[in-house]
């Protein structure tokens, strides 16, 4: 979950200023094998980066943050008929209707930074009772939320049954790697990541 200059208005980093980051923590012992571009509202199908990851050895995958009526939602495993089921410009989105798609199009949608005021999940869940029944998946460990909305976001995934990703949701080189999501699988196509993310056996750890 990484917002780059080129897709996001409030974002100064570079994907390829990323991928170096991800170079020189990687000379200081860090583990991290790629990144997911999540723009604001907003997925280029042409955007291709590929040979610029193969350059640095890591992975570069794409999904989109859009937003609903319960906060942020990531999609992971945009297709075309996702694409044309929604206004991407909307800032209210059916959340229901935003994961029920995702899901019914091959994709996945996770909940974004859940515990954090108004656009995380949480509060949507304590004040109006929401039902969670299309959610299998949130952020539950988010580099640009407090520990308290952390804490407050995994608290609702234990007690809902709910599985757990960790993102650094970067919006400047230096916070990537904040937190990771760590799994048991090699992921190197977002086909990967949406398998592992839809498996009720695979593992996988927010860090």
């Amino acid at each position: 979950h990484v917002h780059s200059s080129g897709g996001s208005d409030d974002a100064g980093g570079t994907v390829e200023g990323y991928l170096k980051w991800v170079e020189a923590r990687r000379r200081l012992g860090f583990r991290i094998d790629g990144f997911v571009l999540t723009e604001h509202r907003n997925y280029d199908p042409s955007r291709d980066f590929t040979e610029l990851a193969a350059k640095y050895h890591s992975v570069v995958l794409r999904g989109i943050e859009v937003e609903t009526d319960i906060g942020h939602v990531l999609v992971y495993g945009v297709t075309p008929a996702f694409l044309d089921h929604f206004d991407l410009t909307d800032v209210s989105l059916s959340y229901a209707e935003v994961f029920r798609v995702a899901w019914e199009t091959g994709g996945i949608a996770v909940g974004a930074h859940s515990g954090r005021p108004h656009i995380g999940l949480v509060d949507h869940v304590e004040e109006r009772g929401i039902d969670l029944s299309p959610i299998r998946v949130i952020e539950a460990l988010n580099g640009g939320s407090s520990d308290f909305e952390n804490a407050r976001a995994h608290d609702l995934a234990v007690a809902r049954g709910l599985r757990e990703v960790g993102a650094s949701d970067s919006h400047f080189v230096s916070a990537l790697g904040r937190c990771l999501t760590r799994f048991d699988r090699e992921i190197a196509t977002v086909e990967d990541l949406v398998t592992a993310l839809r498996d009720p056996a695979a593992q996988f750890q927010a860090m």
